[in-house]
């Protein structure tokens, strides 16, 4: 059934908000999935203890976006066509936004939260996580300036946003005078990474690059430790968080490096001040922070700033292909801002794993 992209009104009304939260909760994915959850709750707390949003209180629907997930985009449609749903906010990979925004076809806001490949421009669609060139252009000058890298492996899940960072790696290893080696793209839930670590030696690689997503990172990082690789060879990710080390365990950790937006190790004002918040709300042992997990946080914030701008306007409406042409301030862990224009800055940090913890060693 074909549905028409409506001309959606922004307003202020009475009845509850009613937020999608699109984010893994099984699958490659679902390691992230319950930080996700608490950090868009904590969102959610705090703006309804105030004025939610538009005025309105706001509601989260949990819909699970895991790779394991099925008839997605179809169960979403519906839930938009009878009035259930008036926002997206959502964690999950690349190829799962595209078949989203297919599907929905712009017809509500739709808020994008994690790292990607870059270049989403859809009507009221918002991609306000890092870009691949952000991260991996001065992650891959500053790591091989100072460890004379010449040799990388890029490995990755098959799918839209690992081959975009393949592309992007070979140019920026080039320009540094090195050279790409090999490029592998794995479907999610491989098990056996004999093969890729029989590439490695065989080409003789110094580094690679992982674009591994989730459990599939965790299991492809503990067979390359057993491997006795972790030594000699370099690893960086841009997709590579604090639950992911957490799985492989420190023993498997050496020589590996991550380029975020976010570790929840950064000592900043703004962070500090969100995980005494999270912390506080969910105690001691509430799920471990990683970029993807506070990410929708972030989004939530950042929805709820775009859609008061606009009721705030005059005219009190606006279509979506309208929302988000002015800067915005919104609360953020990470220090991002909004600069209008679907235009998203925040500061890029590189960490090395030290244990079980990130230590961030600069920012680009």
């Amino acid at each position: 059934m074909s549905r028409a992209a409506p001309s959606a009104r922004i307003k202020r009304g009475t009845r509850e908000l009613n937020i999608a939260l699109c984010v893994p909760l099984g699958g490659a994915a679902g390691i992230c999935g319950p930080a996700a959850l608490a950090s868009a709750k904590l969102a959610i707390a705090e703006l309804n203890a105030n004025s939610g949003i538009t005025g309105r209180q706001c509601h989260l629907v949990t819909v699970n976006t895991g790779d394991d997930a099925v008839e997605l985009t179809d169960a979403l449609a519906e839930l938009v066509d009878v009035g259930r749903i008036d926002a997206l906010v959502a964690m999950h990979t690349s190829a799962v936004r595209h078949d989203l925004v297919s599907g929905l076809g712009g017809r509500i806001p739709f808020v994008y939260t994690p790292s990607y490949e870059g270049g989403e421009c859809t009507p009221g669609v918002f991609a306000i996580g890092a870009t691949l060139t952000e991260q991996l252009q001065p992650a891959i000058q500053w790591l091989t300036l100072r460890h004379g890298l010449r040799r990388w492996l890029c490995v990755g899940n098959d799918y839209v946003w690992p081959r975009a960072a393949h592309q992007y790696a070979r140019d920026y290893v080039t320009a540094t005078g090195g050279s790409v080696v090999g490029e592998i793209c794995l479907p999610f839930g491989t098990n056996d990474y004999g093969p890729v670590l029989d590439a490695l030696r065989e080409r003789r690689a110094d580094s690679v690059l992982i674009s591994l997503i989730g459990q599939d990172a965790v299991e492809f990082n503990r067979a390359f430790g057993e491997a006795g690789l972790a030594d000699t060879v370099l690893r960086l990710s841009c997709a590579f968080g604090e639950n992911e080390l957490l799985g492989i365990g420190a023993s498997h950790a050496r020589n590996l490096y991550a380029a975020s937006g976010y570790f929840a190790s950064l000592d900043t004002a703004s962070n500090r001040s969100f995980k005494e918040r999270y912390y506080s709300r969910f105690g001691e042992r509430a799920p471990t922070l990683d970029n993807c997990g506070q990410s929708t946080y972030e989004g939530i914030h950042f929805l709820a700033a775009l859609l008061d701008d606009s009721a705030n306007r005059p005219a009190n409406r606006r279509t979506l292909s309208q929302l988000g042409v002015k800067p915005l301030a919104y609360r953020s862990a990470r220090d991002a801002v909004y600069a209008g224009n679907r235009v998203s800055k925040m500061p890029i940090y590189l960490a090395r794993a030290e244990g079980h913890a990130f230590r961030v060693l600069t920012r680009f």
